[in-house]
């Protein structure tokens, strides 16, 4: 019977999504214009990127994130930017568990942004992302210490030409044990420690629901030092809606109270696996955050 009760509940509940968010329309969605919307490229990486470019735009979506300078043509021909864009390819040894903490691989970081930066500039693009790096046995003052002394060295590149570094913060917990740059508060004062407006943190709602939650009293008590928020379903990274732990439109509320003009990220990765399933649920999610 429980057997049958959850299957005639999950069937009725997707014909709803699918029926009323469709993606395919050729008509914009009419927004609220509080937030803007964006969306991480890997999560939809399945879908041919014009396809998707032209579905963000009817949907709404004036950004397809964690994009690269060989990607941005294609999104400026839809009228779309990349809200938080990275490198094509990172330098040899570096990448999430080996990055900014790490002082081997300061010359090799330091020479990849020098080029990168000025190439956002030129597409548009005004924040990328970057690491921490893992911990490795690095104490938390060590870790600020290493990335601040890398920092300044590429600050100067990023005031002159109006492009800001933002650090991503993951969930040492689950998804990225290890990872040192792992909650607001090292995030932060990190951020006081390099000293410029053109170095903030990349808001991971997800991953900040597994190491501390709280985002509300965060996003009014750090916020001068987050550029950018993604968001994702807790606790599997997949749909933004009932099913999960996390209310976004709460959140999405407060963090426009606090004065926030950038970007929500949806950064989850969706249930269905055809096109127009997958559109729907980013479709979905735009809504849920536009509050």
């Amino acid at each position: 019977m429980l057997k049958k009760t959850a299957s005639a509940a999950t069937a009725a509940a997707l014909p709803t999504i699918g029926s009323t968010l469709d993606a395919s329309a050729s008509a914009p969605l009419k927004l609220k214009g509080n937030i803007k919307h964006s969306v991480s490229r890997w999560c939809f990486g399945s879908i041919p990127l014009d396809e998707f470019a032209q579905a963000c735009k009817n949907i709404g979506i004036e950004s397809i994130e964690l994009t690269g300078p060989s990607e941005w043509p294609t999104l400026a021909k839809y009228g779309l930017t990349s809200a938080l864009g990275q490198a094509d390819k990172w330098p040899d040894g570096t990448g999430l568990t080996s990055f900014f903490n790490n002082p081997r691989n300061h010359d090799k970081l330091v020479g990849l942004y020098e080029e990168l930066i000025p190439q956002a500039k030129a597409a548009g693009v005004t924040n990328l992302i970057c690491f921490s790096g893992n911990r490795n046995g690095l104490d938390d003052y060590q870790g600020i210490l290493n990335c601040q002394k890398v920092l300044k060295r590429i600050m100067p590149t990023a005031e002159k030409n109006g492009v800001t570094l933002t650090m991503e913060l993951l969930s040492s917990r689950h998804s990225h044990p290890d990872y040192q740059c792992d909650t607001v508060q090292w995030g932060a004062a990190l951020c006081e420690a390099v000293g410029s407006e053109r170095f903030k943190l990349l808001y991971d709602i997800f991953h900040m629901q597994s190491m501390h939650g709280d985002h509300i009293r965060n996003a009014q008590r750090y916020g001068q030092y987050i550029s950018h928020y993604h968001t994702g379903g807790m606790p599997n990274r997949t749909e933004i809606d009932d099913r999960q732990e996390i209310y976004y439109p709460a959140i999405v509320k407060a963090i426009v109270a606090t004065g926030y003009k950038g970007y929500i990220g949806q950064e989850f990765v969706p249930t269905p696996k055809d096109k127009e399933g997958m559109l729907a649920s980013l479709k979905q999610g735009v809504l849920i955050c536009d509050v």
